[in-house]
Formats: structure tokens, sequence, C-alpha cells
């Protein structure tokens, strides 16, 4: 948006392997459909993928009359001359002939599907004509809405404020302005003190006695916004949207669902919409339903300082909007998808901005509904690199099989250097689902390159090549593996929703407000890029609900991503969960190890504990906290905030933290790995993103045998592996020679311990 020789040694134990833990396992319908285990002839597999496991891209059907033949003799081609294994449809462009959603447009999508069946390719339900989805017809696509036409008063809706600066004692009248209103609110402007109105209003008039002093008098309207999408907070209107493109498709093609139509895909929701100002008119009752008080007098706090409770109210009110998200709309497309046999993928729009609270919400939390978390890799200067491991992340926390990327769109005529680039580092940080973007209908027309296809002058040669090395990742990561991991980092939303506010300096587009202590994604690409090692994001409400401490770990007791983490990085935060930080503060009691980066929390994302976090911060890092060291405790637990965040700090402190982790190596930028388990078989993913050979020794914790699968190849062949016991844990060493841009799996069981002497 945005060849080698084939080399196989017959290696009995990993075949054995394999064969008995993994079972047959059936095959899924579809390359979106999560697979519970490997296939039975793995190996056979491997060497010549099946067509679920192939890549399916987007195809623009672009700016132009769209024939049968046409559709047909494409698919035909992209199936045998490029290796791909279905499509998702992306209307587009305002030429675009048949018109959206008519009989005449549904007949050839049936065309297509049609073709789909007989080729033995499966198709991805892209929901929308053009994008953002949620319009039935996007501005970029068309000038007239279907879902704004039909439903104008369930479209997108923002909050609006107007306030007047009065000083009293003096009488006061205004009208209130059109839309829903939603609070009315006077804060006195050098004590902050607030007083709610909204008992003053009567008629659409406020009348209010004002009292002595310099009072900001604020009204609080909802209003629609005319940007045509659905109400994204509000299930009702996505409920409509959802009537009007999914159900049109599953009326005339409801024996596809579930067999050639296996997913959904939307694209490019947002909160940055409404000026970044996104609401809904029930918000209020929705609010005091799930919490038990009025929000009214908190609304101040969405722009403005209102003195010690801003930091908490913010998290409640933004946190709250979040949520009205995450179950309007994620949430109802999944539910729907649930109900007709297939499950729903997607992403959002600038995942890349560190501060997500006027563009996402929550980055994390908008996954925990859907089946497949996603993001877009996309051109313009965006570095969603930097942001995949939120949205793995986000898969690992809500216990999630897949996670997919949109990738390449409008990054240009790509070198084949920077397409495995780009994929390698995506699959070592947990994208498992690669959607090419794009191939274009009319190639002679494209809107954003590159065009993948067998047409393409640059492209065609190699990309069975391509696709073939992307469908054995698949094959050996579309599963119920489990990742594995030791470190988790708290995802730090309490910090940013706490120190957030509306209408910030920066643009509603670009997140609206920088934040200060935000540091986490330099924390996360200093731990993977510098100091290699693997981490998982906890979100806040997950490590409430979920986590618990057993011994000196923080246990993540999922059914697919078990996750026991023996090291909690905390990322800067200003604000945080009090409830979160009593669970950290029992972590380090029982003997766990906290590396706090920057800034320490001071405030209570809840009401009145701020001086709780003040004197627990202080239990654990000591009074002058970053600059104490090293604090550790008769249990082996471990605090210590860094004085500044680098690669040797970061890495010295692991290191003094935990003596064996679960994967090691010098650090070496350029290379990147992921490990998962699947029934006891490790499943090791390594990749060397850079432009030299890298010669690296790997120790692994445990002792195991290991072959060395080549998914450039489908080669397969023994790894040479030494065993040894360090600080009281068996590692295996391997040395690991991977040329520029090259991977490689190693796949193995653990062997029996050594005897504990």
């Amino acid at each position: 948006m945005k060849p080698h020789p084939h080399k196989k040694r017959s290696v009995k134990i990993i075949a054995t392997v394999i064969a008995l833990a993994m079972g047959c396992g059936a095959t899924a319908v579809g390359n979106n459909i999560p697979r519970n285990s490997f296939p039975g002839d793995l190996k056979a597999d491997f060497a010549a993928p099946p067509i679920p496991y192939w890549p399916r891209p987007l195809w623009f059907w672009n700016n132009t009359e769209v024939t049968a033949a046409a559709v047909c003799e494409q698919m035909q081609k992209s199936k045998h001359l490029s290796k791909y294994g279905g499509f998702g449809i992306l209307p587009f462009g305002k030429a675009f002939r048949p018109g959206y959603l008519t009989d005449e447009y549904l007949s050839l999508y049936g065309v297509a599907l049609q073709q789909a069946r007989r080729l033995g390719m499966t198709m991805s339900l892209y929901d929308e004509y053009g994008f953002p989805s949620g319009s039935a017809g996007a501005p970029n696509s068309r000038d007239v809405s279907l879902f704004q036409q039909n439903h104008p008063e369930a479209t997108l809706k923002r909050l609006d404020k107007h306030e007047q600066i009065v000083s009293g004692p003096a009488p006061y009248e205004t009208a209130i302005p059109p839309g829903t209103l939603m609070s009315a609110v006077a804060m006195e402007t050098t004590s902050l003190r607030r007083v709610d109105l909204s008992g003053e209003v009567h008629d659409r008039r406020l009348r209010w006695n004002v009292p002595s002093g310099t009072w900001r008098i604020m009204i609080f309207i909802c209003v629609l916004d005319g940007y045509p999408c659905c109400d994204y907070l509000d299930p009702d209107a996505v409920d409509k949207f959802i009537e009007m493109t999914h159900q049109a498709y599953y009326k005339r093609f409801g024996d596809h669902f579930g067999t050639t139509i296996d997913s959904t895909f939307f694209d490019e929701p947002t909160l940055y919409r409404g000026n970044g100002r996104t609401w809904t008119g029930k918000f209020n009752e929705k609010f005091e339903r799930k919490y038990g008080f009025d929000p009214r007098p908190y609304y101040p706090a969405l722009w403005y300082d209102i003195g010690p409770e801003t930091e908490a109210a913010r998290n409640y009110l933004f946190g709250f909007r979040s949520e009205l998200y995450a179950l309007g709309f994620p949430k109802r497309i999944q539910d729907w998808c649930d109900a007709h046999g297939i499950v729903a993928t997607g992403h959002q729009d600038q995942e890349e901005v560190i501060n997500p609270v006027s563009v996402s919400g929550d980055l994390m939390k908008c996954f925990k509904h859907q089946a497949i978390p996603g993001v877009d890799k996309i051109g313009g200067n965006r570095p969603a690199e930097r942001i995949y491991k939120v949205i793995s992340s986000a898969a690992y926390n809500w216990d999630k099989t897949l996670v997919m990327s949109e990738t390449y769109g409008a990054m240009g005529n790509l070198s084949w250097d920077s397409i495995y680039a780009v994929a390698m580092e995506q699959y070592t940080k947990g994208i498992n689902v690669l959607i090419p973007h794009a191939v274009w209908y009319d190639d002679a027309h494209v809107t954003f390159k590159p065009e993948l296809s067998y047409r393409s002058p640059i492209y065609a040669q190699r990309l069975p090549e391509f696709n073939t090395y992307l469908a054995r990742l698949n094959l050996l990561l579309q599963n119920d593996a489990r990742h594995v991991c030791d470190i988790a980092v708290l995802y730090p939303i309490a910090t940013f929703q706490g120190s957030h506010h509306l209408d910030g300096p920066l643009g509603h587009y670009k997140g609206g407000v920088a934040v200060a202590e935000a540091d986490y994604v330099d924390v996360g690409e200093t731990l993977i890029a510098d100091a290699g090692r693997d981490y998982a994001f906890v979100h806040p409400e997950v490590l409430d609900e979920k986590c618990f401490v057993e011994n000196d770990e923080l246990v993540l007791p999922n059914r697919i991503h078990a996750e026991r983490f023996k090291v909690l990085v905390l990322p800067g935060h200003k604000t945080i969960c009090w409830s979160n930080l009593r669970k950290i503060k029992e972590f380090y009691d029982r003997g766990g190890k906290i590396v706090a980066t920057g800034c320490l929390p001071s405030k209570s994302a809840e009401f009145g504990h701020d001086e709780d976090v003040v004197r627990t911060i202080e239990a654990l890092f000591g009074p002058g906290a970053a600059d104490a060291g090293i604090k550790r405790n008769d249990k082996g637990g471990m605090a210590v905030g860094l004085k500044s965040l680098n690669a040797r700090s970061l890495r010295n402190a692991l290191d003094e933290a935990l003596a064996v982790y679960d994967v090691e190596y010098e650090s070496n930028a350029p290379l990147r790995y992921m490990h998962k388990i699947k029934d006891n078989v490790h499943i090791y993913l390594f990749a060397n993103l850079g432009a030299a050979q890298i010669d690296a020794q790997v120790r692994l914790r445990g002792r195991m045998q290991l072959e060395a699968w080549d998914p450039h190849t489908g080669g397969i062949e023994t790894a040479s592996c030494s065993h040894e016991v360090e600080a009281g844990d068996d590692v295996t060493r391997i040395k690991l020679t991977l040329p520029a841009r090259r991977s490689v799996f190693l796949l193995g069981k653990s062997c029996a311990a050594t005897p504990k002497t």
C-alpha cells in the first residue's frame, strides 16, 4: 500500500520424530485456515508444498472493465506460472466495471469462484470497493458510499468540544450545539476544580450561575463526522455494513463458504478519522454499565490536565473507546465469520505510529477478538517492521495460530534481495501468512508498484521460486506450534493513554501526541537486532487476567502459546496499571528478574493509587530508582534500572538476569530467529537479512539432535551439533553459516537430558 541443487540425506531420527509427534493431521481447506498439525508426509511436502500453503496475493480488479475470460485466464496462469494458491479480489478505481455489488458484479465474482474451485485454489473475501473498509464503496474508489446512502445515521461519529472562558460570579447561558450531548463541565483554570453541568441543561440550553474565579465552560457533543464509513464503535452500525457486504456474498455463494472461500479480509479501519476524535452516541451508558460510575465529569481530561486524576481518567476514557472499537468492528466481523464457516483477518492503518491512542486506539487489543491479527508492510517511509512484534504478540497473548501481513504495497520495484529480506524479517518476528501486494488485472496501469505477476518482466521468472519458498515457511509455521521465548515486555498502553490528549500537535494521522517516555519500540528492536533475544509483548489486561507467578517465572497458561517468562522488561512508563505493578512486585519477590529501560512509573491508571505506585517502584528499584544499579532479594529476584538504553547495557542486564537463554549467539545485527515447539518437536527459523555471509556460533537450551531444512531449496540434511552443560542446563551448540539473504530451519526433538550431579 503497499537455483541450488537439491540435497537430501535420509535421517531416520527426525522423520520418526515428526511422524510420531505430529501425527497425520488433516490438511486445511485453505491457506488462511489454522492447521492443528503438520501433514503426514512432511518431508515430501517440504520438497513440493501443497497448494493450500501457497501464498495468495491481493488481486486488484483495477479501474477498468473486467471480463470473465480474462479472469479465468489470469487465475489459471497465476497458479501454473507463479505458484499462487488463490486470491483476495480487490475492486478498485472509479472506472471499475461492472458496478460494485450489482448482479453483474456478483456474476463475475462467481466466475472467479468457480475457476478457483476447478483449479484447487482458495479465496479470501475482501470486504470493500477500494479501502478503507466500512463504506461499501470507499472514498478512493467511487464518489458515493452505498453505506452512507442507505444508513446515513449509522456512519462515523466524532466528539466535538465547544468552550468559553467565563469570569464569575455571573450568570451564564448558552444553547447546546446540534448533536448528542455527551457532557457539560466547568473547570476553574487555576485550581482545576471541576463542576459537572450536565444537570443544568434543559430544553437544549445550559444555564449556570458561575462562581468566583475564571472558568472554562466546556460542552462535548457527538456528531456525524461526514466520513462515509460505518460507526466502528457501534456494533449495530457494523452489522448493517456486514449485511450490505459480507451477507450479499453469502446469499449468492453460500456453498463456497468454508470451502472455496475460507476467510474475509478488512482493510485499514482506524480511529484517526474524525480528526482522531472518533466517538459514538452510546459511549456514556455503556461506560457506566461496565465501570459503575458516570464518565461525564472526566471528559475535560480528553483535552486538558485536570490535576492528579488526569492519567487515570484518560486511561478509563481512551481505554474504553479502544474496547468499543475492538468489540464494534473486528469482533462483529469475526462473529459473522464464525457463523458462516470462515475466519477473519485484516489490519489497521498507520500501525507503525508509536503512540496508537488516536490511530488504532490500542494496537494489541484491536486483535483480541480477531482470528488472524494482521499488519500492512507498505512503502512511503513507514517502518512497519518495527511493529511486527506488537501484532504477533497479540496473537500469542490471545492464543491465535496465524499472523498476517499484507506486504510490499507501494514499495516500488523492489530488488529480489529486498523482497526476500522483508519476508524473512516477517517470519522471524512471528508473521506466518504473507499476502503479496499485489497482482493487477490491468498491468498497464498499476497504481501501487510492484506488480507481482507472471506478466512482469522484473518478477515473472523468479516468482515460482519465491512463492515456493513462502509455501515452505507456511508449511512448517502455519500450525498450533507454541511460541518460545524467555523475555516478556510490558506493552505500555497505560502510559500512552495517560499522556495522550485529543487534537495533539502532531495531527491525528501521526498520533497527535509524542509521548516522551515511550521507548518500547526501541526496546523491542534492541532486543532482537542488537542483543539477539526474542521476546513477546504482554498486554496489561493479559498480565492481570491470565498470567500468574510460579516460582521465579511469569506464566501465561494458554492452550497454544503457553509462555513461561523468566525476565520481564519494563519499558518507559509514566503511568502504569496498579494491578500490573502488584503482580510485577510478586514476580520479583518470588525470584523473578526485572529490567527497566527508561522512565519509571509514578502514576496509576486507576484512581487513587499514585502513592502505591511510587512506593512499590521504590521497593523494587530502591531510592533513586534507575541510578541504584542492580537490586536483589534473597529469593534470587533482580531489579535493574538502566541509566540509558543501548545494546550493551541491555545485554549486560540480561546476562545478569539469566545464565542460559533459550537461544543465544554473539550480537550480529542482520541475524534473526524464531523458536516454536509442536508436540515436543523444536522448530527454529534463522535468517540472515544482511548482504554478507554470517558465521555464528549458536547455543540452544536443551539437548537436541537437529536437521537443517532449507526453505530455499527443499533440501534436508543432518546438522552437526555438540552438547554441553552450562550453569546446570543442557545446551546444544551448532555452527550456523548463512549466506546473504538466506534462511534455514533447524528441526529436532529433545534427547535425554544429562543426569544432574
